[in-house]
């Protein structure tokens, strides 16, 4: 049933009220006869079209900061000393050549006051000075969490209707843009309804369109897309303002590596690591696997008013066969992303053909290694490898540290038909002792392949300096420490740990004592992406071989430290507490 609006005068004056201030005019014509839907002004429905309508400020990030305003141009910026005139979007580019003309000095920007802002609400801000800046820009969420929906839009121009005192129809308000439309939803009454002319065609992030006839499908269609995309809240200036040209030669540019796959909302991710990309000039692409095999196909690009998109094209790869839209780039890394849960992240690597028997052997010897990844014949064997890095040497000699003791082996680089080798014998490690094709050589990172196997060695050098890392490599050095809980999900299982000493050596091994027990172990500490380990590895020794695993430091202190980790199989949480003596 429709609601009333409070009345026919009302109704009309709040339509014009709102909108004759506004630059953009909406047409208020008589009533008509079509299909349409109720609107309640509280319900879910409203507030999504209010949310997807918000301005978006985060274009211009690079200017003030934040995402939920942007300035009016022209304004007048100072970069780096150097005084300049932003006429239009198009010149921000301006200020990010000047800011990536160095790499090691300090990038300023000054904004010349006072400035207009358009805030969410598309309102027109005068500012006068960088605290009243500064304030608006304390209440914005970054990071995409705000509320304003941007993967997906309108497209105009939109119908919709209000009623008289009688439930008729009064008018029919034709909307032209998303600030009409925004304000049009924010100038009614929580009890005030509204309805729209159905069918309405709603253009996603990557151009595509799909058409709703109900206000279910609606609000349907607005809900999905809020986690469709990149939003791209933060200050990441390199990542979207790319021409079809530029994107084309950075494709072309060097090769990328496969880093992660999702299709249809599965994880392909293990299936396609490692596989190399080479984008060539011509239109096509070659995709060379773990195993040195090529397989043909080719790629094509657009740039929409959306975004970018990059169509791959394979008779053999169809996990690939899909038009991308390319929601991110910088730092040498790519994402790719379509509704329905499908994604690509790729890593550029221009020395992926630049192998050589002696350039092999250089990074090998440089640092510790550590088995990142170690799959045999399918199955995980990484967590036996916890806290014991492989240290490579001259003359043929490489050593693995186990419980603070080297054990040693022989290694060796081969150039082979297939490509360059990595040779390895353990007496007792059948899983290294094999034929390792190297397929990505990189100084931080090796990825080898063998059939059906896979292993991925990290750099590891415990002389880099990181404060964090020798800090907590002091404190678990000093002194003895017991097990002060440990816990997985609602089970307390410390129990089992009481009347245990433990001490952890320099060398990177444990010495556990108590309860009759002496057992040995190792550990390492390390950051990996920003976050904190320790990874800890004691065998099969009960009750202590329950604590292998690669730990997240969450809290550090001169007499506790406390890890965490979620189990992979049921995402149960584990607590670990370490306190000292």
């Amino acid at each position: 049933m429709k609601n009333v609006i409070k009345n026919l005068v009302l109704s009309a004056l709040l339509i014009l009220i709102t909108f004759t201030s506004c630059q953009e005019e909406i047409d208020v014509v008589g009533p008509d006869t079509t299909t349409e839907e109720n609107i309640q002004a509280s319900s879910e429905t409203a507030q999504l079209i209010t949310q997807t309508t918000a301005n978006d400020g985060s274009f211009d990030n690079i200017i003030d900061g934040s995402s939920c305003i942007n300035v009016v141009f022209p304004i007048t910026v100072t970069v780096n000393g150097l005084e300049i005139i932003i006429d239009s979007r198009m010149d921000l580019h301006i200020i990010e050549e000047i800011f990536d003309e160095f790499e090691d000095d300090e990038d300023l920007l000054e904004i010349i006051f006072p400035i207009t802002i358009v805030n969410g609400e598309h309102e027109e801000i005068t500012i006068n000075n960088r605290e009243e800046l500064e304030d608006v820009i304390e209440e914005c969420i970054e990071g995409g969490d705000d509320d304003d929906i941007e993967c997906i839009d309108f497209k105009y121009p939109l119908t919709f209707f209000t009623f008289d005192t009688n439930n008729q129809q009064s008018n029919r308000v034709v909307v032209e843009n998303d600030r009409q439309l925004h304000r049009f939803f924010r100038s009614l009454e929580p009890t005030d309804v509204v309805s729209i002319q159905y069918p309405v065609t709603l253009i996603l992030f990557d151009g595509s369109e799909i058409v709703v006839d109900s206000n279910q499908e609606l609000a349907q269609a607005l809900r999905e897309a809020r986690e469709l995309c990149d939003e791209d809240d933060d200050n990441d200036f390199n990542d979207d303002d790319f021409t079809k040209e530029r994107l084309d030669a950075l494709l072309v540019e060097c090769p990328w590596v496969v880093r992660e796959v999702r299709r249809n909302d599965q994880d392909n991710t293990d299936q396609y690591r490692e596989f190399v990309m080479f984008f060539n000039e011509n239109g096509s692409v070659v995709v060379r696997d773990r195993n040195g095999n090529q397989i043909d196909g080719e790629w094509s690009t657009r740039v929409t008013d959306m975004g970018a998109l990059l169509t791959l094209e394979f008779d053999e790869l169809v996990d690939f066969n899909l038009e991308w839209f390319v929601y991110d780039i910088g730092e040498g890394r790519i994402k790719l992303f379509t509704e329905g849960g499908n994604r690509i992240v790729m890593k550029q690597n221009c020395d992926i053909d630049n192998i050589s028997v002696e350039r092999a052997k250089a990074f090998l010897q440089e640092c510790f290694w550590r088995v990142a990844r170690l799959e045999i014949d399918g199955t995980d064997m990484e967590d036996d490898y916890l806290g014991t890095p492989l240290k490579f040497e001259e003359e043929g000699v490489v050593k693995l540290r186990v419980n603070g003791e080297f054990v040693t082996g022989e290694w060796d680089v081969l150039q082979t038909n297939l490509g360059f080798v990595l040779q390895m014998t353990f007496e007792g490690r059948p899983e290294l002792n094999l034929f390792w094709l190297i397929i990505v050589l990189e100084e931080d990172r090796i990825a080898l392949v063998n059939q059906n196997s896979q292993l991925l060695l990290r750099r590891f050098c415990p002389d880099d300096i990181d404060g964090d890392v020798n800090e907590i490599n002091e404190i678990l050095n000093d002194g003895e420490w017991e097990v002060a809980l440990y816990s997985e999900g609602d089970q307390d299982m410390t129990e089992e740990f009481n009347g245990f000493v433990i001490d952890f050596l320099e060398n990177g091994g444990v010495f556990v004592e108590g309860n009759g027990q002496i057992i040995d172990g190792s550990w390492l500490v390390r950051r990996d992406d920003g976050k904190l380990k320790l990874e800890l590895n004691f065998g099969l020794e009960p009750p202590f071989d329950e604590l292998n695993d690669d730990w997240k430091i969450v809290e550090v202190s001169a007499n506790r430290i406390e890890v965490r980790d979620i189990s992979g199989g049921d995402g149960t949480e584990q607590v670990l507490v370490f306190e000292k003596l």
